[in-house]
């Protein structure tokens, strides 16, 4: 919706400044998005005279003028500046345009500079009125009479200075897509009065000799009031110059007085009419459902062929018109049109909306019949429409012929001050409210508030309470805190769970992982490699072809993502995914897993050679430090037993006996080819639920444990088979005194041929240091030798190793 500021003081009675105006509007829910202010644009230049216009010294065709400018504005004190001028019409006494040094010139997009022209400077421009974009013309600069205010604005003088103001209208208000119905609520907000609308009755000289009829099957619901009169004796000229201004402001193109002016009270009024040429109707005219097939030139030029029901307007010959949507080519007004038959009427928003998609039309008519116009305003507008048609056109009007009548739409609801106040959360007097919705039109009687009748939007009590709010300015709202059910500190709110997943989420993030995202949907194909793909897990209607299947694990959308990155060449990804796989259909077939994939090296290149590729222990470290963080047993097992997507030999699983937390290792190199992943690809997966809680729920920590007493290390070399792992020796080691124990660590691994030479086929060192910690006294040599011992033993009976002597 476009008007401009004087177009809005002619309902709006105001003294309130642009600025102001836009900001109320936006506040109101009329959201502003354009606004074209000539004084941004055209303000600097201001008229001028030029004291004397010679010849350029150097130049045939330039002239040098002294011009006389008055940069405070008329009345002000006066500069002389010289200007070098190249127009034919430059001369000693001309009043024009002058702009001055830093100004920027939109006819030409340059901002204008002190300049030196053929070796005479010149500052500012006399200005013609392409330089302006007032016209295309510049073949001289612009004259104005001598009687023109010297140092004013030109647009001042000109009439140029009123700001376009381009709303974005919201499909519910119907009533703001005409000027008045936006004066309407900024007088309501207070920012002006809003002028009063007198229509005045046109009394007709003669009877129409075109009547109107409509169907009886389109009275209840499709057009309930047709009207129309006849004007004879019309000059439809062009219109006047205020007008097409008007129009031209809203980027309309003026055509005739006529069609103008329908065009007019479409923006101004919210009241599309049309004008048919009464020479080119042949009968009267009828409302009626299409019979399908038949055809109608409009006035687009176009030739559309209707289909059956849709509303048409007839004369004794056809199609004349699409009802509230576009008239015809063959009724139009031309400029030898001296006779016109006015048409107003009310049309079913739904009936226009459904003609209007169907046949792809856009009119500013069906923009506003579909969304809802003001039935009772039919009539009035009509009257409107002929004073001014006979004011600017001239001619004689007929008795107004009309059928059917204005539908009742009248309807209340309760208003309930003290409910608004709750809802909207502002302190807003009854006598204020009530006072906002008179303002805005509705008729109050004791509680009960009906609407009126150009707000089609307004259905229910809730909708009184938002134009109070409205009105009000929800900008006017203090935050303030809402009240603690309980004293005290609050308790969590987050669960266990939760908990644990955004600590999962922090630990991988600095561990230096990308977070992804991914569907929780997959492919058959990639379902099955991962054990999924069951009939258990088919989605019954999924959105493509690629995603029929719930995903068994978070590992396959991680795949996908790792080959997309790397057929565009970033090969090094440490990718990350926590969300649900889905082992069957059953809602505790879900569980919540942590899934992280290294494809690529582990660094970048550097002279210090730390640039590695990434390998099976990097994942279970990796995999380590999310147990840890989440608050997982330090002491676990890790088994053999892993799923059939991962490599048989380099990986394993995190378990607590029976009870598997994670997964870690090479991706199968099967899978990999599937997925089109080049390596080497590692991973790990964990089962969130699968991590025991701890039984102490207490939100603090425990004490922290101290010793005053100095440890003891001692350091063991055993002798074991190839096949044994660090981890078991490790595991051994720690229970043979839970008490003293503190910490075992690998600290060399012997293997190869040489081992064996010295060992004996199959066999390996693997040494390890173990830190014991007193608590209560110092330990003796024979207590140390005695652990010392035990832990041997352990070691032997674990592994069948022997220290290495």
């Amino acid at each position: 919706m476009k008007f401009t500021l004087s177009w809005l003081k002619d309902h709006l009675e105001t003294q309130a400044p642009l600025g102001e105006i836009l900001d109320a509007l936006t506040d109101l829910g009329l959201e502003v998005e354009e606004v074209a202010d000539p004084a941004a644009r055209l303000g600097a230049f201001r008229i001028c005279k030029v004291i004397e216009a010679v010849q350029h010294p150097n130049a045939d065709k330039l002239r040098l003028c002294r011009v006389a400018t008055w940069p405070e504005g008329e009345g002000g004190r006066m500069e002389e500046v010289q200007v070098v001028c190249g127009a034919p019409n430059a001369r000693t006494g001309l009043v024009g345009v002058f702009a001055p040094v830093g100004t920027h010139v939109p006819g030409t997009g340059v901002d204008l500079k002190p300049g030196v022209i053929r070796g005479v400077e010149s500052n500012g421009m006399l200005c013609s009125e392409r330089e302006l974009e007032l016209s295309d013309d510049h073949n001289g600069i612009i004259e104005l009479p001598q009687d023109a205010p010297l140092g004013a604005r030109f647009i001042d003088y000109r009439g140029l200075n009123d700001p376009m103001i381009h709303v974005k209208i919201t499909p519910n208000r119907p009533d703001a897509l005409g000027v008045r119905g936006i004066a309407r609520d900024l007088a309501a907000r207070g920012l002006g009065r809003l002028k009063p609308l007198a229509v005045t009755p046109v009394p007709g000289s003669f009877d129409s000799p075109i009547g109107v009829t409509i169907a009886p099957e389109l009275k209840a619901r499709g057009c309930p009031l047709f009207a129309g009169r006849l004007i004879r004796g019309v000059t439809n000229g062009p219109s006047p110059a205020w007008l097409q201004a008007r129009l031209k402001a809203i980027g309309l193109r003026p055509i005739s007085a006529l069609v103008d002016i329908t065009n007019l009270f479409t923006f101004d009024l919210n009241r599309p009419l049309h004008v048919f040429d009464a020479a080119r109707v042949a009968g009267g005219l009828r409302v009626h459902p299409a019979r399908g097939g038949e055809e109608l030139l409009a006035l687009d030029g176009r030739t559309y062929t209707l289909r059956e029901g849709m509303m048409v307007i007839s004369d004794d010959r056809g199609p004349e018109s699409l009802a509230g949507i576009m008239g015809g080519e063959h009724s139009g007004c031309t400029e030898a049109t001296t006779d016109v038959f006015v048409e107003s009427a009310y049309w079913d928003p739904i009936t226009v909306a459904a003609t209007g998609r169907a046949l792809r039309i856009n009119s500013d008519a069906r923009y506003r019949f579909e969304r809802g116009v003001d039935p009772a305003f039919t009539e009035p507008g009509l009257e409107l429409a002929t004073r001014m048609i006979l004011d600017l056109c001239g001619g004689a009007a007929s008795h107004v012929v009309r059928d059917g009548a204005v539908p009742d739409t009248s309807r209340a609801y309760r208003l309930d001050p003290a409910r608004v106040v709750s809802l909207v959360g502002m302190a807003i007097p009854e006598a204020e409210q009530r006072a906002t919705l008179t303002a805005l039109g509705f008729t109050l009687a004791g509680d009960m508030a009906s609407p009126p009748t150009w707000r089609p939007d307004v259905l229910g009590e809730a909708d009184l309470v938002e134009e109070v709010a409205r009105i009000a300015s929800l900008s006017r709202l203090k935050g303030k805190p809402l009240a603690r059910a309980t004293a005290g500190v609050l308790r969590p709110v987050l669960t266990p769970m939760q908990v644990r997943e955004a600590t999962a989420r922090r630990t991988l993030a600095a561990l230096g992982y990308n977070e992804c995202v991914t569907y929780s949907f997959i492919d058959a194909a990639s379902a099955a490699l991962f054990g999924g793909g069951a009939e258990a897990t088919r989605i019954e209607n999924p959105i493509s072809s690629e995603m029929t299947h719930m995903r068994p694990d978070l590992l396959p959308g991680l795949m996908q993502a790792a080959a997309r990155n790397q057929a565009r060449g970033f090969m090094d990804l440490a990718l990350f995914e926590i969300g649900p796989a889905f082992a069957g259909g059953e809602p505790g077939d879900q569980r919540l897993m942590v899934t992280g994939l290294l494809t690529g090296a582990t660094a970048a290149r550097d002279p210090f050679a730390s640039r590695r590729s990434a390998d099976v222990f990097d994942v279970k470290a990796d995999a380590e430090a999310v147990l840890a963080a989440i608050g997982a047993p330090a002491r676990v097992q890790i088994g053999r037993k892993v799923a059939p997507w991962w490599h048989p030999g380099r990986s394993g699983a995190v378990a607590l006996g029976p009870n598997v937390l994670a997964t870690f290792g090479e991706v199968h190199p099967r899978v990999m080819q599937a997925m089109d992943v080049k390596g080497p690809a590692v991973a790990f997966s964990l089962d969130l639920a699968a991590v025991p809680f701890p039984k102490s729920r207490s939100a603090t920590r425990p004490a922290l444990a101290l010793s005053g007493l100095q440890a003891v290390e001692r350091d063991f070399a055993f002798v074991v088979d190839s096949g044994v792992e660090a981890l078991t020796i490790v595991n051994a080691a720690l229970g043979a005194d839970k008490a003293l124990v503190e910490q075992v660590s690998v600290f060399d691994q012997f293997t190869g041929e040489r081992a064996e030479a010295q060992m004996g086929p199959g066999k390996k060192s693997l040494a390890i240091s173990v830190r014991l910690q007193p608590r209560d006294r110092t330990l003796t040599d024979e207590e140390i030798e005695a652990v010392s011992a035990r832990i041997v033993e352990k070691v032997a009976k674990a592994t069948g190793g022997t220290l290495r002597g």
